[in-house]
């Protein structure tokens, strides 16, 4: 069946026309007069040196955010496998268990782990910056270690190696010392008290750094999309 479509054009034009005149709109902040996005002088997103959403140096979302590729949470450059992969036959060091946990404990705070003055505990304070499947038995997926050396799984002691030679840009430690032995215990203890609802309120890629939800560029930007 075929409708003149032109009746309803018309209403859907008074409307519109009704909607820009009500006072609503005229306080709407991206209204054509007021809209700090439009290209007038008092814009805020306009291309200035401090425009938080110019791609500028002072933009906190540009290349040079912690956000960007040069961060330790990023995809970043792919890794040898060979290095992060314990060889066939070797069997982690056994200790006294509580004195293995304090061990474990000591080094996953310590920042003479890595050569950019990271530990453990920057990225993960409080259960923060693992993934659900920190919760999986290992070996299992885990993002980093597929996105940068191509894993499919991986072991908890792999992985403990592969964070030092990827996030902490260190060395890795020798597979039966009783350092990766503590380590990787220390961890396996953090995985059990793991939820995989909790927050990664910690982890420098998280809600809280400067790319997230509230960045000056994010959904509330008076700049941004939802605004518009």
């Amino acid at each position: 069946m075929n409708f003149s479509t032109q009746p309803l054009q018309t209403a859907i034009a008074g409307l519109f026309a009704l909607g820009l005149a009500s006072p609503a709109l005229a306080q709407n902040p991206c209204a054509v007069r007021r809209n700090p996005c439009s290209a007038r002088s008092a814009n805020p997103c306009a291309a200035r040196k401090a425009n938080p959403c110019a791609a500028k140096k002072m933009n906190p979302c540009a290349a040079k955010s912690p956000c960007a590729a040069k961060n330790p949470c990023a995809a970043g450059s792919g890794i040898d496998r060979k290095l992060v992969t314990r060889p066939k036959g070797t069997q982690l060091a056994t200790g006294n268990p509580a004195e293995m946990l304090k061990l474990g404990e000591t080094l996953w705070n310590d920042t003479k782990l890595s050569t950019n003055n990271l530990s453990c505990n920057t990225c993960h304070t409080g259960n923060a910056s693992f993934q659900n499947t920190f919760a999986q038995p290992y070996p299992h997926y885990v993002a980093m270690a597929k996105d940068q050396g191509g894993f499919n799984q991986i072991n908890l002691d792999e992985m403990v190696q592969f964070c030092l030679v990827a996030p902490m840009k260190s060395k890795t430690l020798a597979w039966d010392s009783k350092e990766l032995a503590a380590l990787t215990l220390y961890t396996a203890k953090m995985q059990k008290a793991f939820k995989p609802s909790a927050a990664a309120k910690g982890n420098p890629c998280a809600a809280k750094n400067p790319c997230a939800a509230k960045n000056p560029c994010a959904a509330k930007n008076p700049c941004a999309a939802k605004k518009m």
